[in-house]
């Protein structure tokens, strides 16, 4: 379809960082108010969880109806998508996903609102981002590539590649898992306001698909088919910022830029825009260690919680609902083992050392 849309010389390459600015601006303005974050709804202060899950679920089953629709009236199809795979790389997925959860725990969020998080000053989340991207680069194609490589072989074939291939096929499937997630946000004590933030989160899931999968399509010059992530995008924007003359930009950087633009926007018109630092050379080793496991662990599991969670649960895959399970386990493991209080002592409430490990997001 790309050749319709008459862009003049911009090519579909070019067409798609611009397309991902936007989707990354749009983003960044609902998750920076709304606080959207998957770590809070696994592992966040009791008397939080319940609404953090329910924006997150109501995201993720807009982002199903809103996806699969795209992909059951021929739009887009997923076949021989990398989530869409019989061959289960099931030592990296869980091992990845472990990791990741216990690293999100440690910088108390995920990778997604840290970056929201440095657009509003948090000088924590911004040294994370950095180490992530590092580690992730290291993973992907440096040192750590060759253990990467290692984990990822033992696979484990089950014969069909996901939800869409079991009795029902994909629209019941769709049902199953988009109306209980839909339901839960619904009934989480959630402001109308909210719902229809996550709502429009999740649309811009599906927007990335539809864009990248249909709109930007081109035979002659194919770009990736892909949608809001994470864990690759945030590697690729700094690789980009430090040798933008010999590479071109990528989607991926396209939404970390648009994210952060729009979640800075969103900071400044609340209000909320403060800057924040280390308190303590233990929190920073803590945030430092955390940015180490989430980097490497989500190369491993084949994303983190919005590029195999929010963004990859849609595409009904097996390979991005593991990791999303293994990420919830790794990440309600560490809270319970980590931030506890009985993990810390009696002084839990009020004694500095725990102020000082944990700061407020």
């Amino acid at each position: 379809m790309f050749e319709q849309l008459g862009l003049g010389d911009i090519g579909p390459r070019e067409a798609s960082v611009l397309f991902a600015l936007v989707l990354g601006l749009a983003f960044g303005l609902l998750a920076e108010p709304t606080r959207f974050c998957f770590r809070r709804a696994v592992a966040g202060p009791a008397g939080e969880r319940r609404s953090a899950a329910g924006i997150w679920l109501f995201a993720l089953g807009a982002a199903l109806i809103a996806t699969q629709a795209a992909a059951l009236s021929g739009l887009i199809s997923f076949e021989g998508h990398r989530f869409q795979t019989s061959a289960l790389p099931v030592l990296a997925i869980f091992a990845g996903g472990l990791l990741f959860g216990i690293g999100m725990v440690l910088t108390r969020g995920c990778i997604t609102r840290l970056t929201v998080l440095t657009a509003t000053g948090n000088l924590r989340a911004l040294t994370v981002m950095a180490i992530f991207a590092i580690t992730a680069h290291a993973a992907m194609k440096g040192v750590l590539a060759p253990l990467r490589t290692t984990l990822s072989a033992y696979t484990l074939d089950i014969g069909i590649s996901g939800f869409d291939a079991l009795p029902g096929g994909a629209l019941v499937w769709t049902l199953v898992l988009a109306v209980p997630a839909l339901a839960f946000g619904l009934f989480a004590g959630l402001r109308p306001l909210t719902l229809i933030a996550g709502a429009l989160i999740g649309l811009i899931v599906a927007a990335g698909w539809v864009g990248t999968g249909f709109v930007l399509y081109d035979d002659f010059d194919p770009i990736a088919f892909e949608s809001l992530a994470f864990t690759a995008p945030v590697a690729d924007g700094l690789f980009y910022l430090i040798a933008s003359t010999a590479v071109e930009p990528t989607f991926g950087a396209g939404i970390v830029a648009g994210v952060l633009g729009g979640a800075l926007v969103a900071s400044l018109i609340g209000r909320r825009f403060q800057w924040q630092g280390f308190e303590s050379p233990a929190q920073m080793g803590r945030y430092l260690t955390g940015g180490v496991f989430m980097g490497f662990g989500g190369v491993l599991a084949g994303g983190c919680t919005i590029g195999a969670g929010l963004a990859g649960i849609p595409t009904l895959g097996f390979a991005a609902a593991l990791a999303l399970v293994a990420i919830a386990a790794g990440g309600a493991l560490a809270a319970r083992l980590i931030d506890q209080p009985s993990a810390l002592g009696s002084g839990y409430a009020g004694s500095q050392d725990t102020q000082s490990v944990l700061p407020a997001e």
